[in-house]
């Protein structure tokens, strides 16, 4: 065998007694190893029928048979009974000392795949973080990730289930404003990402969906995982295709991500096995972002402007309500206010956006509310609304004039008559109207009753805290966060009443939010923490909560941070209950039904993972428990005993 290398595959021959066989790798090549007849002998690992793993076989009557369909070959030469051609290779076998080599060709360099011309493309196009899990039918594209991450260019987690994925890169999108991507296998591997996928999508946060697929030939015979992923996600999707042998690859990953990026919404591209594995086309080249896109600063119409300016300067009690759209704008929101003294109050999902102990901050609007923001919301003349949607869970009156801005027109008026719509970038829109209105306004200087309304509120939260029941009231959590939590924190929520309390509660400084907003997805805080971590690193420290039953979706996942070594910090209100659904039924006028949980100890099942874990009862040490969290070098879990009923 010429330009051979030799491999030791075995230390000890004694490992391999006579007539048994096993799986050994030398290089990549994968090798069943055989001990029979007083020698051994290395024969290729794959049986020519299916290309089962003859390693994991045996030997009967003389023949190496195949786990699989029992196919048989002999064991020292690999021939097929009966003169057949499916004969096995077979390799150079041999030892020294005790240990046993086996020689196999040197490997020829590796040569570009679809795969990697069109994973480079997407590392281009600025996708540096894939969540997901390796399996059969995506191997090819997950090695050409791996090259990626050996130059130093792409970051891959590896996570224990796809729905974790896929909230991963929309927490991550949440955060950046740019995609993740998800990564899965052909059917369940792939299915599991839907529910992440279609969070990302409701709360216009972009991602890439990356799936395997069967090879071509045998889709639509009822294959093994055989889903058609295309049509399966095409509700979900803005951008969904297969890729195919003859597609153009590099433009392909490009319009996938330029579709993300300015559609702000989900693609998804699935490659099909063996076209994952060819090798590229001669001439074909990943391809770069430049001029690819334009700049997004765009203007509003000059119409509504006059009509948005007019009504801007006879306004006595303006407000402005801000939305999860106008989280990079906020020094301009925070400029114009300022110039009006006037009150900024928050969607839930712009919770932090804007401190509570700013001047001009009023808390969150809404179920999840604060008594702050609904009042000056009843009281003002003129709503400014920023980049928010008018959802029922928000609850923005209808019965005021509003000036609503927003970069999507479909957005605007969406639910209901606005009296004017501004359809643009939101900080050049701020720049116009604050040059056209600058020492222009009537607006009463409004931050004396803001400081006045804060005050009551307080004391009203006080008065609650003493009341701890049959375990610790939300209130008392969030009161200590409100102490604890550093400034800078990203915090993922989940949902359920503890998310409600959080709304209610947490008095936000610095710190960034993200949570699962229209579609309410329960199991959402830890892997978004994750999504969070993956892009901040340790540049910002990292939060998550949730109740005992979100946790319960993806508590496998505190093993990923273990893995990882992900400094997220969780805390976790367990009342044993879903706690939200009882109240529901009681509302429904129904009996409270099939809401009770029966859990583990969180915070030992975060030790039995290698995490830190704490478990608080008494209400004494919520505080120093929650500040040891804080401090903990390394993933953490706090663990606290709540009364369903305190939220």
């Amino acid at each position: 065998m010429d330009n051979k290398k030799w491999y030791k595959v075995l230390d000890n021959r004694n490992t391999l007694p006579e007539g048994r066989v096993q799986t050994v790798t030398a290089g990549h090549q994968g090798i069943c190893l055989t001990h029979y007849d007083g020698k051994f002998s290395a024969l290729d690992n794959a049986c020519p029928h299916q290309g089962g793993p003859l390693g994991e076989g045996s030997i009967e009557n003389g023949m190496l048979r195949c786990p699989w369909h029992g196919w048989d070959f002999d064991p020292c030469n690999g021939q097929s009974p009966g003169g057949h051609d499916d004969s096995i290779i077979t390799f150079e076998v041999k030892e020294e000392g005790d240990a046993i080599y086996v020689a196999i060709p040197e490997e020829e360099s590796h040569k570009d795949t679809i795969s990697d011309v069109m994973i480079e493309t997407m590392v281009n196009w600025g996708i540096d973080t894939v969540f997901g899990m390796v399996g059969h039918s995506n191997l090819a594209v997950a090695d050409a990730m791996r090259r990626q991450e050996e130059k130093g260019k792409l970051q891959f987690f590896g996570i224990r289930h796809e729905g974790a994925a896929a909230f991963a890169a929309s927490g991550y999108a949440k955060l950046t404003g740019k995609p993740a991507a998800c990564f899965g296998i052909a059917g369940p591997g792939a299915t599991n990402m839907f529910t992440g996928m279609w969070d990302a999508k409701v709360d216009r946060a972009p991602m890439l969906a990356l799936s395997g697929q069967v090879n071509t030939q045998v889709v639509g015979t009822g294959a093994f995982q055989e889903v058609d992923l295309v049509k399966a996600f095409d509700s979900v999707t803005q951008f969904n295709h297969a890729v195919h042998l003859n597609s153009n690859h590099s433009e392909l990953m490009s319009q996938a991500v330029k579709t993300a990026l300015i559609k702000r919404d989900v693609v998804h591209l699935t490659f099909p096995d063996e076209v994952a594995f060819t090798e590229k086309p001669k001439h074909a080249v990943a391809q770069t972002p430049e001029n690819r896109i334009t700049p997004f600063n765009i203007s509003p119409p000059k119409k509504m402007v006059e009509k948005a300016v007019n009504l801007l300067k006879k306004a006595k009690r303006p407000v402005i309500i801000v939305g999860h759209g106008a989280r990079f704008e906020m020094d301009a929101i925070t400029a114009f206010a300022k110039a009006l003294n006037c009150p900024v109050i928050t969607t839930f999902k712009a919770k932090g956006l804007i401190a509570d102990s700013h001047p001009l901050g009023c808390g969150v609007l809404g179920r999840s509310g604060t008594p702050i923001a609904s009042w000056f919301m009843n009281e003002c003349d003129l709503m400014l609304v920023l980049g928010a949607s008018f959802s029922n869970h928000t609850g923005i009156t209808p019965k005021k004039p509003i000036i609503q801005v927003d970069y999507d027109p479909m957005a605007l008026s969406k639910h209901h008559k606005v009296d004017v719509t501004l359809w643009g970038e939101i900080s050049e829109t701020l720049h116009i109207i604050t040059t056209q209105t600058k020492d222009k306004t009537a607006a009463i200087d409004q931050t004396e009753e803001i400081k006045e309304r804060w005050k009551l509120w307080r004391e009203e939260k006080e008065s609650r805290l003493k009341d701890c029941g049959n375990g610790l009231s939300s209130i008392s959590v969030f009161n200590a966060m409100n102490k604890v939590t550093p400034d800078n924190a990203v915090i993922a929520v989940d949902v359920g009443n503890n998310t409600y309390s959080f709304g209610r509660y947490f008095e936000p400084t610095n710190q960034a939010v993200l949570m699962s907003g229209y579609l309410g997805s329960i199991g959402f805080a830890l892997p978004a923490a994750m999504g969070a971590w993956a892009a901040q690193g340790d540049k910002r420290p990292i939060w998550s909560v949730s109740g005992d039953a979100g946790l319960g979706q993806y508590l496998a996942e505190i093993n990923t941070l273990v893995k990882y070594n992900m400094n997220i910090k969780h805390v976790v209100l367990n009342n044993s209950e879903l706690g939200k659904i009882s109240k529901e039924q009681r509302a429904a006028e129904v009996d409270v039904w099939q809401t009770s949980l029966s859990n583990p100890s969180f915070a030992k099942y975060a030790e039995n993972c290698g995490a830190l874990g704490i478990r608080v009862e008494k209400l004494e040490d919520l505080v120093p428990a929650m500040e040891k969290l804080r401090d903990h070098d390394g993933p953490a879990l706090l663990e606290i005993i709540t009364d369903v009923n305190l939220i």
